[in-house]
């Protein structure tokens, strides 16, 4: 029987040649949270602070701590490293153990010749990672990538460097468990399970051993087992298990997510080497991608699937701070927007256990980049056996989670070198080719045969073609936010969007905890907090004819807030409408790892903006959506939608000027668009008048003309705010047109919450609002601007 001890106490920090000596510190951790802790540096995330810890990077630091080692009989000890990040030299009683330089695998060393009676000491040193990554691009020679940081360089999350959306914190530290496990004639080295949705399990079993003794593996599932018998010196098998009838693994959505806990059990005959056991849940489920005709399509249990995705970026700067709860949470908030699969982005991590188990358990699909991003990337060694070893770890670790439906090989690299001008500057250098189209495949091909493997997004699917294709394979649409309007999006028919977004600031209550100085959208401290080139620039011309010109820092925040939700929920509609030539939709993104303004759904302090709540309406399975002269019913569930579905123009009082109605029955997951006719299609007057679209208990409103040429009338309303079990009730009973109600609690207290935003009421009509707050506040301040908005209050 092996036994652990986790190594996470009397752990001290130094800065090797500087002043820092004798930190606490905290493992797992890093650097700058330690510091942090000691108070020896200010918040990274607040103000500029970023900007004056630099340093931390460009130095070289020690971790040591100190415990005590009995003997206790073990005939092996190893020093289990589950991530170091990233340049280290491992030390133990003063002897050199091992060298380190990937952030992205984890180590095993055998140390037990080298353990002490009583105290001994551990001591990992640092390297600078700024300095390895800038020597490593003078031996290598220069690569393009979208940023001036050297982090192609260097197998460390990417965006750790600075991203568009994220600060330059580069970090060092023992960022995942350390500790002594200790065993007797063999361990389970390595388990990987392969499930087919027909109830079959290969279990593939890599052994490590200190005897010559015969083992027994032994796997069972759902009452079935198998058995085989490793002679001496073998140290490989394979047990193939078989459960009949198997309840399966489903997207939500889709099905339920049924798993089974599968058991590895290792022994020796006769008490000659001890027990060792693997256990998982296990879902019995089939992935692959439909590529006929160019498609794009993931086919789970052979049902295709609608992707409803949204791209997931590391949630912290500092990973160790990301507990399963905070993940719950996420999920949970992606769950409630309607999500059916989250693409971990190639700039980041391959993530932690707890993010994969909660994907299994929720029904949410993963699709796992490999870690590269938006950069040429050296080929050469000792790199590719760096690639290869972090590749194969980490397959082995996910290939039996559910969740996992799609490996891709890198975001962005392969566009980068066929349309950002790369190939005159890299010469003959390598670039990443030889990982995207050939080791990485490979290793996938071997070691989990279950699943798809992508080369890159956007990929058109084959080397030769112009990889961002909207025809063919992954598209990345980035004019919109860059350049053009977002009705951009219309222009568009696309196989499937990885990748596509807007922006808008974070909830005030989170740029206000971040900023100490003043809230005006040019003010210099909160523009630290947007990192995108000319991004302030970008969301004032974002706001086109759709909205009026923000006059104040009020109106600003909730214009742009609003008008990232609008444009997302455009392309959405029409991306959904196109099904099922489209197969999907990927936002960028969920969430943020700080606060920021971004093109997030979830700011970087967990609070929903006004996107989030588009999301949950656009990414819903039903949704009616008005477009180029017709009304898309759109019915991605799984029971028919049948009705009577009503047209109404309308003038802005709410008075009729028009009906029609047409009966309608759409099948499971299908689209049926009904032409508008011209009574409810064409306006008498565009700027005075409104389209309504109704079937069963969903609503679509349009308007003929952008809300900067509609005659709004001046909101008026009655609004109520009552105390109700855990908050607030808010009522507002709209007495003109109301367009783009929104209540922003969190300006009154800023853990507030509401439950809807984004109605627009016609005269006549209510809506009911329920805030969650502990704490007691102003009926009169919740029901009047800032914390209660629509449109037409903002005037020009």
């Amino acid at each position: 029987m092996s036994t652990y001890r986790p190594l996470h106490d009397g752990w001290t920090l130094h800065q090797a040649g500087g002043d820092i000596s004798g930190v606490p510190a905290t493992v797992p951790g890093c650097v700058h949270t330690d510091l942090l802790a000691a108070g020896l540096i200010e918040d990274p995330y607040l103000d500029d602070n970023e900007n004056r810890l630099t340093w931390i990077g460009r130095s070289a630091w020690e971790y040591e701590t100190v415990f005590d080692w009995h003997d206790d009989g073990h005939q092996r000890a190893d020093l289990v490293c589950e991530g170091l990040d990233t340049v280290a030299v491992v030390e133990l009683n003063g002897v050199e153990v091992a060298s380190t330089a990937n952030q992205h695998r984890s180590y095993r060393f055998p140390v037990r010749e080298l353990l002490r009676e009583g105290e001994n000491t551990l001591r990992i040193r640092f390297a600078s990672p700024v300095a390895y990554a800038e020597a490593r691009r003078a031996e290598l020679g220069e690569r393009p990538g979208a940023y001036e940081a050297p982090y192609q360089f260097i197998r460390k999350m990417a965006c750790n460097f600075g991203w568009d959306w994220g600060p330059a914190v580069v970090t060092s530290g023992i960022w995942r468990p350390i500790g002594l496990e200790s065993w007797n004639g063999a361990r389970l080295a390595s388990v990987r399970p392969l499930v087919s949705g027909d109830g079959r399990v290969e279990v593939h079993v890599t052994v490590e051993r200190a005897t010559d003794a015969p083992l027994t593996l032994t796997a069972q599932v759902a009452g079935v087992a198998a058995e085989t018998v490793l002679a001496p010196g073998e140290r490989e098998a394979v047990l193939a298990v078989g459960v009949p009838d198997p309840r399966l693994w489903w997207p939500r959505g889709y099905g339920a997510q049924d798993r089974y806990e599968l058991i590895v059990r290792l022994s020796g005959q006769d008490g000659e080497a001890g027990e060792d056991t693997w256990t998982g849940l296990i879902g019995f489920r089939d992935v692959r991608l439909d590529r006929t005709g160019d498609a794009f399509t993931v086919v789970v249990n052979d049902v295709p699937v609608f992707v409803r995705g949204v791209n997931w970026i590391p949630d912290d700067c500092f990973p160790a701070r990301i507990t399963r709860e905070r993940l719950a949470e996420r999920f949970g908030q992606a769950v409630g927007a309607g999500v059916n699969l989250l693409r971990v982005w190639g700039g980041g991590l391959y993530e932690s256990e707890d993010f994969y188990d909660l994907a299994d358990e929720l029904g949410l699909l993963v699709w796992q980049d490999f870690p590269f991003a938006c950069a040429a990337y050296p080929e050469e060694e000792p790199f590719t056996a760096e690639v290869e070893a972090e590749a194969r770890e980490n397959v082995i670790r996910l290939a039996w989670r559910p969740s996992l439906a799609l490996w891709c090989g890198n975001n962005e690299v392969l566009e980068g070198h066929a349309d950002w001008g790369w190939r005159e500057g890299l010469g003959d250098r390598t670039w990443g080719a030889g990982f995207f189209h050939g080791l990485l495949p490979a290793v996938v091909a071997e070691l989990d045969p279950t699943r798809p493997y992508w080369p890159g997004s956007p990929y058109s699917g084959d080397p030769d073609l112009p990889p961002n294709d909207p025809a063919r394979g992954t598209l990345h649409i980035w004019d919109v936010w860059n350049r053009e309007d977002y009705t951009r999006y219309g222009d568009y028919r696309a196989r499937f969007v990885a990748e596509f977004g807007f922006q808008g600031p974070p909830v005030h209550a989170t740029l206000r905890a971040a900023v100490s100085g003043e809230l005006a959208a040019d003010a210099p401290l909160v523009l630290h907090h947007q990192k995108a080139q000319e991004g302030n620039a970008k969301l004032l011309r974002g706001l086109g004819e759709h909205l009026p010109a923000p006059r104040a820092y009020d109106d600003w925040h909730y214009l742009t807030q609003l008008n990232q939700a609008r444009a997302v929920a455009y392309g959405i509609e029409r991306f959904r409408a196109q099904a099922p030539y489209c197969a999907g939709t990927i936002v960028w993104q969920l969430n943020d790892c700080w606060p920021v303004t971004s093109w997030s759904a979830v700011d970087g302090a967990g609070r929903r903006k006004p996107l989030w709540y588009a999301l949950r309406r656009v990414y819903d399975d039903r949704l009616l959506a008005v477009a180029d002269g017709a009304v898309a019913v759109i019915n991605d569930g799984p029971c028919p939608w049948a009705g009577e579905l009503e047209l109404l123009r309308l003038g802005l009082d709410g008075d009729p000027l028009a009906k029609e109605t047409a009966a309608v029955e759409v099948a499971p997951r299908s689209v049926v668009v009904i032409p508008l006719p011209d009574p409810v299609a064409v306006p008498g007057d565009p700027t005075a008048e409104l389209l309504v679209a109704r079937l069963g208990d969903r609503r679509a409103i349009s308007f003929f003309a952008e809300d900067t040429q509609v005659t709004f009338p001046e909101a008026v309303h009655d609004a109520h705010a009552e105390v109700v079990e855990g908050g607030y009730q808010v009522t507002v009973t709209a007495r003109t047109l109301l367009r783009e109600l929104a209540l922003f609690p969190d300006r009154l207290d800023p853990a507030a919450s509401v439950n809807d935003m984004l109605v627009t009421l016609l005269p006549g009509e209510s809506a009911t609002f329920h805030i969650a707050t502990r704490r007691q506040l102003d009926p009169a301040a919740l029901t009047s601007s800032p914390v209660l908005r629509c449109v037409n209050e903002v005037r020009p």
